[in-house]
């Protein structure tokens, strides 16, 4: 069986265990106490609950969160589970004050494009549907846009910015990627 994860934003992706183990780690590291044989303990337990108790092929990220906050709880490390909450939350916060904007003029001189609100998944879809990347990559890259939009802090961002940093992302992950092809044999 082959677990679904069903997104925020709706899309659907594979199950990773390796992202459980590293949300665990990011929310241990946050509270002073980083473990990474803590944090893959508890990715076990909960991939192994997921796969052996449930009877959907499919689960929310929420509620894949929940029972990461559930574990972190439960074991005594209440301060990791009390600030990755609060980081999602946080997250999720900023995601809804970005605006993204087009810069370019439409037809009518003086007329721009109504903006939108940021949604990462746009840049996800694009990677897969104009560039031929893998959804797992395409997502990979688009988190990693998302998270220097984020970190600029800005409320109002151009497509133009946006487009950019994603062809210097891609170009630096499928380089990488092809160097560890090369070193792999």
């Amino acid at each position: 069986m082959h677990l679904k994860i069903i997104k925020c934003d709706g899309s659907v992706e594979e199950y990773l265990h390796t992202k459980v183990i590293g949300t665990f780690n990011n929310a241990l590291a946050l509270a002073g106490k980083p473990s990474v044989y803590a944090a893959e303990q508890f990715a076990e337990a909960v991939t192994y609950h997921l796969y052996r108790e449930k009877t959907a092929h499919a689960i929310t990220s929420d509620e894949v969160h929940l029972m990461i906050e559930s574990v972190l709880s439960s074991t005594g490390y209440y301060e990791a589970a009390k600030l990755l909450s609060e980081h999602r939350l946080t997250r999720k916060l900023k995601r809804k004050r970005v605006e993204v904007y087009d810069d370019r003029q439409c037809e009518k001189k003086g007329c721009y494009y109504a903006p939108c609100q940021w949604d990462k998944s746009c840049i996800t879809e694009d990677l897969v549907k104009k560039n031929g990347l893998s959804r797992q990559m395409a997502r990979v890259i688009a988190s990693s846009v998302e998270e220097k939009i984020l970190m600029l802090e800005m409320l109002r961002v151009s497509r133009r910015l946006i487009k950019q940093l994603v062809i210097a992302d891609m170009d630096s992950m499928l380089q990488a990627y092809k160097q560890l092809q090369i070193i792999a044999g």
